[in-house]
């Protein structure tokens, strides 16, 4: 595995750079420090909130690119790179869709905040640990933010409870099982893949010359812009189908084992 052509790494974040209690080790800052001085450039890319993410990473926060909400948004320095909305007329089918799925709740997700209704009440202390800014309404209907993606909540198995009455929309809509308890609602062409191959393209980075980290099917598209993709040892097997080399859990370092090697070439 030679690592000397590597300018990009790329790494989900819960199952992948967060540990099982989302926290993002001290090592791992320390090795960014390192990343930054031989010019690689660093892209956190995940299906939380903008302001979740970079509430994680905030002593890089000015020198990392973010890709939030599935890559729906990507943003550098506060700036908008790439945003891709739901379309607004898919809003009210999608809701009411989920309104039929006994035990699923839906989270309206903007630009800035993300929107809750009083039924998600009985889960905020979960749902705030993956949206930093969110607004309680009682009806959606008052919503008048741009939608950028529908997270949709099970507390038992979003795959098992929320994906099979989802699926069938596949040909309108990205569906994607983004975590045990969730199911990520967005425009067809946001995902991590779709905003990351922009962003290779922006930076004049090639697949050869990047490496990204992932565990959920959320990731797919991405681990697909990378020769150096790698799937943790917690992945869905879907992942460790998919990524082209594997390193061991979140819980045991696995992206910094590997960005290690990538600082020791």
């Amino acid at each position: 595995m030679d690592l000397s052509h590597i300018k990009m790494v790329v790494t989900d974040m819960d199952g992948t750079l967060l540990n099982s209690k989302h926290e993002v080790s001290s090592r791992f800052f320390e090795l960014f420090k390192l990343l930054r001085s031989q010019n690689i450039l660093f892209v956190a890319a995940s299906g939380r909130q903008y302001d979740s993410i970079v509430q994680k990473l905030d002593p890089i926060k000015n020198e990392i690119l973010v890709i939030a909400e599935n890559g729906a948004l990507v943003k550098e320095k506060e700036k908008e790179l790439l945003v891709t909305p739901i379309q607004y007329h898919l809003k009210s089918s999608l809701l009411s869709k989920i309104e039929n799925i006994e035990g699923a709740h839906a989270m309206l997700c903007g630009k800035y905040n993300a929107y809750l209704d009083g039924k998600s009440a009985p889960f905020l202390e979960q749902l705030k640990e993956y949206y930093a800014s969110y607004e309680i309404h009682d009806n959606f209907n008052t919503v008048t933010d741009e939608i950028i993606k529908i997270a949709v909540y099970h507390n038992v198995s979003a795959e098992t409870y929320i994906y099979p009455a989802m699926k069938d929309l596949e040909g309108q809509i990205k569906v994607k099982v983004s975590g045990l308890n969730w199911v990520d609602l967005n425009h067809r062409d946001a995902n991590k893949g779709f905003a990351l191959e922009k962003m290779q393209e922006r930076y004049g980075i090639s697949p050869e010359e990047t490496m990204v980290f992932g565990d959920y099917n959320n990731d797919l598209e991405m681990l697909g812009k990378a020769k150096y993709s790698f799937a943790m040892q917690n992945a869905h097997p879907n992942v460790l189908e998919v990524a082209n080399y594997k390193t061991t859990s979140n819980d045991d370092f696995g992206v910094e084992r590997i960005l290690e090697k990538l600082i020791k070439r």
